[in-house]
């Protein structure tokens, strides 16, 4: 390992990030995967996906000269808890990662401060950070810098962590060397992520975004089949259920608890992981922009919110239909 990789690891872990690696800057592996996904309309309604697919198969043309891809990720959530959260009464449930602040701000804000600092001490160099919304194989990235492997259900799993980690990375001009070695797929024959998917969205290490509820309660701005909405249950925003049934984010060895790395920021666990069906019914463009400042769920709108509060309401014994009715014509009449 290089002085300079050294360097920026050390930056990385300085920063707060729970892992970090290097890898180089080839073109991607999977990309007649990534094709044959988008050729099969898997991807749904996200069309950047499609539009962006060059650039995603050659991440290294996001930079002139780029060498190297340094990848980070933050651990939103721990493996030494009880995963499985029993559904409660009125409310509907989101996703552990968008829980706390917005993940794009808080990684990104720190990746920016480390290019500005190589930037100082490297001034023949250039860098550009990403986080989530630049064409990249985040995952595939993370693996080949010895994050972890992608799992099943194509999330990237460490093997020590699990699958609670938030990627993002940086491209540099710079030639560094990697530090780690990827990590093996530990998978095996487990098919629990498959078999517990309501929707039946995965097949192995692919996902079809159109049956996937994280997509229709989170990109889908449409309506949602009806077909899709007793197993939608109570999410409102996203879907934890693949990687709470993952075997490998089990609190099966207690040892990891006490390791610095597996602690959570506090900035990803500061809210509720649930809202009020009722009350989600009823906002209005302010309510939610007060309840939803600073987070990740801004992503979806107004409407999007009050369709996902009324398929959970439906779904929720405890919910008279009367009183969804109620609400949603309460709404209505205020032009929410």
């Amino acid at each position: 390992m290089s002085g300079a990789t050294q360097l920026i690891l050390e930056m990385c872990a300085d920063a707060g990030f729970a892992l970090a690696g290097v890898c180089d800057c080839a073109p991607s592996e999977r990309a007649d995967e990534l094709r044959a996904w988008l050729a099969a309309g898997k991807q749904g309604s996200m069309e950047w996906l499609a539009t962006h697919a060059d650039l995603r198969a050659d991440p290294g043309r996001l930079l002139d000269g780029a060498r190297s891809i340094v990848m980070v990720a933050d651990l939103y959530a721990t493996r030494g808890v009880d995963n499985a959260e029993a559904p409660e009464a009125g409310r509907g449930r989101v996703a552990r990662y968008a829980r706390g602040d917005d993940y794009h701000t808080a990684i990104k804000a720190r990746l920016h401060a480390i290019c500005d600092a190589l930037r100082e001490r490297f001034p023949g160099e250039a860098f550009r950070a990403f986080v989530d919304t630049a064409p990249v194989p985040e995952r595939e990235l993370a693996a080949r810098a010895g994050l972890g492997w992608i799992g099943k259900h194509t999330l990237l799993i460490h093997p020590r962590l699990g699958s609670w980690l938030l990627l993002g990375g940086f491209l540099t001009t710079m030639d560094l060397k990697p530090a780690t070695e990827t990590v093996a797929d530990h998978c095996g024959s487990c098919t629990r992520c498959i078999e517990a998917c309501p929707t039946d969205a995965i097949t192995p290490y692919s996902v079809d975004a159109r049956r996937c509820i994280s997509y229709l309660t989170i990109e889908r701005r449409e309506a949602i089949a009806a077909e899709f909405h007793g197993a939608i249950g109570d999410w409102i925003f996203g879907c934890d259920i693949c990687q709470e049934v993952c075997p490998h984010n089990s609190p099966r060895d207690p040892a990891v608890l006490g390791d610095a790395g597996a602690t959570v920021p506090d900035r990803y666990a500061n809210r509720p992981g649930s809202f009020d069906l009722l009350e989600v019914l009823g906002w209005d463009a302010e309510a939610r922009a007060a309840e939803l400042k600073g987070t990740a769920m801004k992503r979806a709108t107004l409407a999007m919110w009050h369709r996902n509060a009324a398929i959970a309401a439906g779904n929720d014994g405890s919910i008279p239909r009367d009183a969804v009715e109620r609400a949603i014509a309460v709404r209505e009449d205020a032009g929410g």
